[in-house]
């Protein structure tokens, strides 16, 4: 498993098959994404949906918030979110995205993982109002923790990024139909993190 620790402002891009990955470092001083984190933690309306997996249901190990502009719905794992209005914040945080990517971007999907033990499974953002191989903008304050990625039939195929404090990755091609992800728990004691996902939901 390739394990890399970009440390410079320029983006970084791994030769990956039927995938385009960019990754930001620094996209965001510390100071702003100081501020931005605790902005986040305090003016998102945090929610915890049941989950169901393998029939049995679960608080889902995270919590999670909608936003949009065109107010689409969104679903996946057989939960339904209806979204919220997008904030002045997240506005800005599109504002700075589009900068270096003018995908047009409609909604927003904010996970908080409040300790170690919240996690997010192996999965593809590949719903059906995404669209064939959507662009998604992925957004990290606070905690660093570990975003593994692994081809769905090449099974050598595999990449772990530390995803740090003010980070931005950029996700498409063909990434979400022949790639999934996860965020692991981990036994570390560590403090939290908040991961926003920039999607453009179709109607």
């Amino acid at each position: 498993m390739l394990e890399l620790f970009p440390e410079n402002e320029s983006p970084w891009g791994p030769k990956l098959p039927d995938a385009e990955l960019r990754y930001y470092p620094n996209f965001w001083t510390k100071e702003e994404a100081d501020m931005l984190f605790k902005t986040l933690l305090h003016e998102i309306p945090w929610r915890q949906d049941p989950i169901t997996v393998f029939g049995k249901t679960y608080p889902q190990p995270r919590l999670t918030s909608l936003h949009s502009k065109e107010r689409q719905p969104y679903s996946y794992s057989g939960i339904q979110m209806n979204p919220e209005p997008m904030s002045k914040t997240l506005a800005e945080l599109l504002d700075k995205i589009k900068t270096v990517e003018k995908n047009d971007f409609t909604s927003v999907l904010l996970n908080q993982y409040r300790n170690g033990m919240d996690s997010n499974g192996w999965h593809s953002d590949d719903e059906k109002e995404l669209g064939k191989h959507p662009i998604i903008a992925s957004v990290s304050f606070g905690e660093e923790r570990y975003f593994h990625l692994k081809h769905k039939t090449h099974k050598e195929e595999r990449l772990k990024i530390k995803l740090g404090h003010g980070s931005l990755l950029i996700m498409g091609g063909a990434m979400q139909e022949h790639w999934q992800h996860q965020i692991a728990k981990t036994k570390r004691t560590i403090g939290a993190r908040i991961n926003l996902t920039f999607r453009k939901i179709r109607a």
